[in-house]
């Protein structure tokens, strides 16, 4: 039960989080370099954004300026118009950045695959005539012109950010927020419309897979295994069943994470293997052969028992580390610093919590050894 209500309060942090993150509006916004003239703005749903613009119906002119907020220099910005669809393909992009000379970079880039690196190049069905950016106090902005296609009062629009590596653009992140960066704007009534299919409930499931994994392969496990090495000492059988049932449990959460990250995977359409999704895989794997093993396990005195103990001991302590990895790659892709920082405080109980328990076993093997060592005349 007491793992549930983790799950549950892993989950309202995150939320509270995301929520105090939009907690500014486009309407208090105040710019500089007199660009305070823009007649209508709107808070997007997603990584901190905000689109500010005018429409000149008579001339199918559009200014308009992009806002990313709580970014740094190591990360590029774009706003897309997608004239033909919805999503990534086919949009024509307007991208900032600052190279590693710090000079700060604005141009037009029009995205033809998944695979684009936000080359510079002249945008298709779409004139721009005049953009620039600024950055300042973790903010990005694109400032723009761009002339739209006649009669085109309703557009589909996408916004993004990603890591810099030197002068190249990386990929941005495939969760998260960044899943749900887009959506359609009504340029004449000012009304903005979220994206649809699913993204946020997407987000959703990548928070129950998260915080399921977190509880069973981050903490019940490490739990399971401290049960069998601290416990042992003091020769209650007690401790074997104590250790069986923490890592049953463990691993039978974990299969609702690994049924989440199935479900995850499967709408990642077009999305490579990472190397959380590897070993995460490697983890159910291991998982089950600990199980098996139970099942193959010697008496004390067979010959085999000494080459079974390692065995077990070697898998266990291997699928606590890769966990404990696993569970790290995981909130980076979430980019969640209250999972981080939580997780980071239950493993710095746990450790404490083990060097005292590590203390008192060694002192009392110390004192048995004395005991039963027979003292010369």
């Amino acid at each position: 039960m007491t793992a549930y209500f983790l799950i549950l309060a892993l989950l309202f942090a995150s939320s509270i989080s995301s929520s105090s993150a939009q907690s500014q509006t486009c309407n208090t916004y105040s710019f500089s370099n007199n660009h305070n003239s823009y007649r209508a703005c709107n808070d997007l749903q997603a990584l901190n954004s905000y689109l500010h613009w005018n429409y000149h119906q008579d001339t199918n002119t559009l200014d308009l300026a992009f806002r990313r907020s709580g970014t740094d220099p190591t990360r590029w910005v774009a706003w897309a118009i997608n004239p033909t669809g919805k999503g990534m393909v086919g949009s024509q992009a307007l991208v900032a950045y600052t190279n590693p000379n710090g000079i700060l970079r604005a141009y037009t880039s029009p995205i033809t695959s998944y695979s684009t690196q936000l080359q510079e190049g002249s945008l298709s069905g779409l004139e721009v005539p005049k953009i620039s950016a600024e950055f300042a106090d973790n903010e990005m902005i694109i400032y723009a012109t761009i002339v739209l296609p006649k009669n085109m009062t309703t557009v589909n629009h996408v916004w993004q950010e990603g890591p810099i590596d030197g002068d190249s653009l990386g990929m941005h992140p495939v969760s998260g927020e960044n899943v749900i960066s887009m959506g359609s704007v009504d340029l004449l009534s000012g009304k903005v419309v979220a994206t649809k299919g699913g993204g946020s409930s997407s987000l959703v499931f990548k928070k129950v897979h998260g915080a399921v994994n977190m509880v069973s392969w981050g903490i019940l496990m490490p739990i399971g295994v401290m049960t069998a090495r601290y416990m042992k000492v003091f020769k209650d059988p007690a401790w074997f069943y104590a250790h069986i049932i923490c890592q049953c449990l463990a691993y039978t959460i974990g299969l609702g994470g690994a049924a989440t990250g199935i479900y995850l995977g499967n709408k990642s359409h077009g999305i490579q293997f990472n190397a959380h999704r590897y070993i995460g895989i490697l983890l159910f794997v291991l998982g089950f052969l600990q199980v098996l093993a139970l099942k193959l396990r010697p008496n004390k005195d067979h010959k085999y028992r000494l080459y079974w103990n390692i065995y077990h001991h070697s898998v266990g302590y291997a699928i606590i580390i890769l966990s404990i990895v696993n569970i790290f790659q995981g909130i980076s892709i979430l980019e969640s610093k209250i999972w981080k920082w939580t997780y980071i405080g239950i493993l710095t109980f746990l450790g404490s919590m083990a060097a005292v328990l590590e203390a008192i076993t060694w002192c009392i093997i110390i004192r048995r050894k004395k005991e039963t060592t027979p003292v010369l005349a």
